[in-house]
């Protein structure tokens, strides 16, 4: 099994990427595989609503940009990890536009994240941590992806890189997350011969304007 972490952070090596780490050391421990991937410094821009992927169906968006090679890596994976470093209290702009092509994208062809794990974390100096992992959480749950939870909200506190370290009751989230994460991921497994997933049910769209 494999989890793919995607940081939304520019920097290397900051905060988001040793919160992300926590996650998936634990992960590493319960013998599951796991790879980051940064978005935070390429450029990505956001979706137009073209519906572009729609039409071409081939797991690409038609904006041409570093996204494109990343969209096939989440589907490949047993289970998502999204960590978002906070700068106006909400998820950091490349990070949502990478976000919002790659969830349309997969959708579009087939919705190929349902069933698997799905979790997310908010890095913050201060605050805005709860609106931003609500945002992420958006895109998990609208892929019907199965999320699991940790002991509190899935904030963890840092301002200088490695700050977050220093954030006993962040650490210990994030490491109940992986626990929890590493569980369910395991369980799916087990089951898989044993429980018969739902059939997924034909998509009805409706408009509130006729």
């Amino acid at each position: 099994m494999k989890v793919i972490a995607i940081n939304g952070s520019p920097k290397k090596e900051g905060n988001t990427y040793y919160a992300l780490k926590t996650v998936l050391d634990v992960l590493e421990e319960n013998g599951i595989e796991t790879e980051i991937v940064r978005v935070g410094h390429l450029n990505i821009s956001g979706c137009k609503g073209c519906g572009g992927c729609f039409k071409q169906k081939n797991m690409k968006c038609v904006i041409d940009d570093d996204a494109n090679e990343i969209f096939s890596k989440l589907t490949e994976a047993d289970g998502v990890l999204l960590g978002s470093p906070v700068y106006y209290s909400g998820v950091n702009g490349t990070m949502k536009s990478f976000l919002d092509r790659a969830f349309y994208v997969i959708g579009a062809n087939g919705g190929g994240l349902r069933h698997k794990v799905g979790a997310s974390l908010a890095v913050v100096r201060r605050s805005g941590g709860i609106p931003t992992t609500n945002e992420l959480n958006h895109f998990l749950q609208y892929s019907q992806m199965i999320m699991p939870t940790s002991n509190y909200w899935h904030v963890i506190h840092g301002a200088s890189p490695k700050e977050v370290l220093e954030d006993e009751e962040g650490i210990l989230i994030a490491q109940t997350l992986g626990d929890n994460m590493a569980w369910i991921m395991k369980s799916i497994d087990a089951s898989k011969d044993i429980v018969k997933k739902p059939e997924q049910r034909k998509k009805i769209w409706t408009n509130f304007i006729r």
